[in-house]
């Protein structure tokens, strides 16, 4: 799917760039939003119908309490697309649908400097060394969402897209390297934070899409 996308933005370049195509029929641009910075480009083959291939990228460092354990998280969103939007005759209102190459993941590490609660039972420092998770969700997800596309005369646009991507349930490990990295009954304690840290970061499965883009139309 990745490599599929990465073929259409390449086709997508070649073709601006060859000048195959009429005047307004092909666009590039960049947007921010919610899934982070992005390129996109864009073919119109007919009127009313446009086809937008890109990716988002970002970086979000934070720090709080996950489960009852304060970590170090980053969120890393990496996002490859591919979309179809159907615009509604004088408007500049459209409803968008497509699919994304999903590598966004959630990654935490331990913030504790004393003892640590998991599972119900308290644990030194030294038992439990650094905790890590990492969260992962669906490899493609479907998006649904609607937008408007706004320009001047006819070469200089601004695109604003609201909508809704499906990430679907997350995948969550769990890991400690500590002194009972091994134990049993340590390894049943991470195991009921595992599963707790999995309902907390179900609540991303449907991840809000904001975004704001300016394209220049050839």
């Amino acid at each position: 799917m990745k490599a599929f996308l990465k073929l259409g933005l390449a086709w997508l370049a070649l073709v601006a760039s060859s000048g195959a195509v009429a005047d307004n029929n092909f666009g590039v641009g960049v947007k921010a939003g919610t899934l982070g910075a992005g390129i996109e480009g864009t073919w119109r083959p007919v009127p009313y119908l446009d086809v937008r291939v890109g990716t988002n990228f970002f970086d979000y460092d934070d720090t709080g309490t996950q489960a009852g354990v304060n970590y170090d998280a980053t969120l890393s969103l990496d996002t490859i697309y591919a979309t179809a939007n159907f615009h509604f005759p004088l408007s500049p209102m459209r409803v968008t649908a497509g699919l994304h190459s999903n590598g966004n993941e959630l990654k935490l590490e331990s913030a504790e400097e004393g003892s640590f609660e998991i599972g119900g039972t308290t644990y030194t420092g030294a038992e439990v060394g650094t905790l890590r998770s990492t969260s992962t969700f669906s490899s493609t997800s479907p998006y649904l969402g609607f937008g408007f596309d706004f320009s001047v005369a006819g070469k200089v646009g601004l695109n604003l897209d609201l909508g809704v991507l499906w990430q679907g349930d997350p995948d969550v490990s769990v890991a400690a390297d500590g002194l009972l990295a091994s134990d049993p009954t340590f390894l049943q304690s991470l195991e009921e934070e595992r599963l707790e840290l999995e309902d907390e970061v179900s609540d991303f499965k449907a991840w809000p899409v904001i975004s704001l883009g300016f394209v220049y139309n050839f």
